[in-house]
């Protein structure tokens, strides 16, 4: 019933569900002991692998950085141009699972038993994931991104002379020339980085882990979702590898949104306050801003992520309508629906996997994208199971996938629209002259208020680095002790300070090429790890009551 538990504190199915028989306990492979004043329950050999794996990779980053740079720099490339295609395909074949799931008659099953009701509101629910699943990016690429595709797409191609490869990084065939048709261009492939493909990665991991913990009464770690096809095998090497492969993507495809948020906090703060960049202020403020990500992981779910989820919501909801109402208004209107057509024009050509002439972008931007957001899913996805119960396939799968690529639409046609229509009608270049992480910033200097809103902006950034960090702890921490989702805080702590710690080794031993560099080398296997989740979910769905 509603006030029945497992074990471990997860609510057990309300209603008809149809439970796993399993000889599994969860916590059964667990090492419990007392660390001084810290007692410690964590998953062997998860936990002890995958901490000394990171541990060894962070000490050769700091031993060797020259070493370490130059293998960065060859490993994205080098990734990227040959495994394009399947992360192209991959991606692709999630949203097309996605879409089949809504309208097929699974879509009925309500996660947590046919008697299930949601644990938070729909208001309370849809910051969280948001929240978590493109916070810092959002403040990052809003407008870099577009403004970046439409300056190359506006430059047209380029090929050596002689002929070759293409040297340029516009999208498709470009718009050279052609301001309007640039834009468009732009738009479309901004959006086809933050709209369905994305949210559909994240639907499935999510999908997945509250099938089988709400409905089958499996742990709520990666393995159990894999039931269906290795059966029994997933408490042992199986799913061990499978939880410390999420472990690998998770920790540093976080560890690339903390480098990335940094970088533009450093960049809004020079510009406002004349503080220094450079590494050394970097390094200070992941620092800080964990500290207080440790302060949220103290205070729980509730207390911390969901608080700070709906401040972060209702600060970027404020500057969305400010930069909206005192910006080009008509053009981020009519851009926003234009926008969107044009993104269902170029879809099927931006989604291409195979031929494309445009290697530049479809394996700099797109390729590293999928696999980021791949890196980023066992975290996304376990969050946003742990606060989806109740909620049916159908209102899962619309509310993840749809509504949150709208809105990110959105905030695209109205940070970057205002960017773009700065050049095209102001002639101010400042916001495409400037730095990626400065872009934004530049955008807000040609606005009024622009202390404030820029302030705002950093704050925006700290926040959104605070939740990212708070609740990817959270997610790893449970990962590694087994699916526990009641662990002792101390382990949360170390992977919250664990989490930073990698971030300022990336950012030192390379930075943000090794932070890219990492997210592509872990987001690959992981693929693999998502497709057999879709068949999963087909099985586990299929004796579910509709």
């Amino acid at each position: 019933m509603a006030d029945e538990t497992t074990n471990q504190g997860i609510p057990a199915p309300e209603g008809e569900a149809d439970i796993i028989d399993t000889e599994y306990e969860i916590g059964q492979d667990n090492i419990e002991t007392q660390i001084g004043p810290f007692g410690v329950d964590i998953h062997n050999p998860v936990f002890l692998v995958s901490g000394l794996v990171i541990v060894a990779f962070v000490f050769y980053a700091l031993a060797l950085p020259e070493q370490a740079a130059t293998f960065f720099n060859w490993l994205r490339p080098a990734v990227t141009s040959s495994f394009d295609w399947f992360f192209f395909g991959a991606a692709d074949l999630f949203v097309l699972f996605c879409l089949f799931l809504i309208v097929s008659p699974w879509g009925s099953v309500r996660l947590g038993g046919n008697e299930a009701t949601p644990d938070y509101s729909y208001m309370g629910w849809f910051a969280m994931l948001f929240a978590a699943g493109m916070g810092i990016g959002l403040m990052f690429y809003g407008v870099s991104e577009p403004m970046s595709h439409f300056s190359t797409a506006f430059g047209g191609t380029a090929v050596p002379e002689g002929g070759g490869a293409r040297t340029d990084w516009a999208p498709l065939g470009a718009a050279a020339g052609d301001e309007a048709a640039a834009v468009r261009l732009g738009m479309a492939a901004t959006i086809f980085h933050w709209g369905l493909h994305p949210w559909a990665i994240y639907a499935i991991v999510a999908l997945a882990l509250a099938l089988f913990t709400y409905n089958k009464g499996l742990p709520l770690t990666i393995r159990s979702a894999f039931y269906p096809i290795f059966g029994e095998r997933i408490w042992g090497w199986t799913g061990h590898i499978i939880d410390i492969l999420a472990v690998f993507a998770t920790l540093f495809g976080l560890a690339t949104s903390l480098g990335f948020g940094a970088t533009q906090a450093n960049a809004g703060l020079n510009e406002l306050f004349g503080v220094p960049t450079g590494a050394t202020t970097e390094v200070i403020l992941i620092s800080a801003i964990t500290a207080v990500a440790l302060i949220s992981v103290l205070r729980g779910l509730d207390g911390g992520v969901k608080v700070l989820s709906e401040i972060n919501m209702g600060l970027a909801f404020l500057l969305l309508v400010f930069v909206l109402l005192v910006g080009p208004t008509m053009a981020i209107l009519t851009g926003f629906a234009s926008s969107l057509m044009a993104y269902i024009e170029y879809l099927p050509a931006l989604s291409n996997p195979i031929g494309r002439e445009d290697v530049n972008f479809s394996q700099g931007w797109t390729a590293f994208y999928w696999a980021w957001w791949i890196s980023w899913s066992p975290f996304v996805g376990m969050f946003i199971a742990r606060v989806s119960r109740g909620r049916s396939v159908r209102e899962f799968v619309i509310c993840v996938l749809l509504i949150p690529s709208l809105v990110c639409v959105l905030w695209m046609s109205v940070f970057g629209g205002t960017a773009i229509h700065q050049v095209v009608a102001d002639g101010f270049t400042g916001a495409q002259d400037a730095s990626l992480e400065l872009k934004l910033f530049k955008m807000l200097g040609e606005l009024p208020l622009a202390g404030i809103t820029s302030f705002v902006g950093i704050v925006l950034v700290v926040v959104f680095f605070v939740t990212s960090s708070d609740s990817g702890s959270l997610v790893i921490d449970t990962i590694t002790a087994g699916g526990k989702v009641d662990a002792p805080v101390p382990q949360r702590v170390f992977w919250c300070i664990f989490e930073g710690a990698v971030a300022i080794v990336l950012l030192l031993g390379g930075g943000l090429a090794a932070l890219q560099a990492m997210v592509i080398s872990t987001g690959l296997p992981f693929t693999v790890v998502l497709l057999l989740m879709c068949w999963a979910i087909f099985r586990g769905l299929q004796t579910e009551a509709r």
